[in-house]
């Protein structure tokens, strides 16, 4: 039988810690998370996901065609339903979606 020393047996325990560590992220690759309105910046910016529900009394040069896919800070492209926007790193906007940040996109 062959015998581990101490620093042999937790050298190799790191390893296979390491590696199931890295098998399940790997397996469960992160989902992209979702714009919440009640998310403080979200409100800071008055995004609302459907443009039409924009309080208009409020942000009264706000118009309907304006929306998260036609802004220049949205990382999609026109017609996708939820994709990265600049201002909101790490989260994703509704392409119907709207906030006082919206910038027309160049043509």
């Amino acid at each position: 039988m062959n015998k581990l020393d101490r620093r042999t047996f937790f050298f190799q325990a790191i390893a296979v810690g390491s590696a199931l560590t890295s098998a399940s992220t790997l397996a469960q690759p992160n989902q992209p998370v979702k714009l919440d309105e009640n998310d403080p910046q979200a409100k800071a910016l008055s995004y609302k996901h459907d443009t039409k529900a924009v309080d208009k009394q409020k942000h009264p040069k706000h118009d309907d065609t304006q929306r998260c896919d036609n802004c220049q800070l949205f990382q999609g492209k026109a017609g996708d339903e939820w994709a990265p926007c600049a201002i909101f790193a790490g989260k994703q906007v509704a392409g119907p979606g709207w906030c006082s940040a919206w910038i027309k996109k160049a043509a």
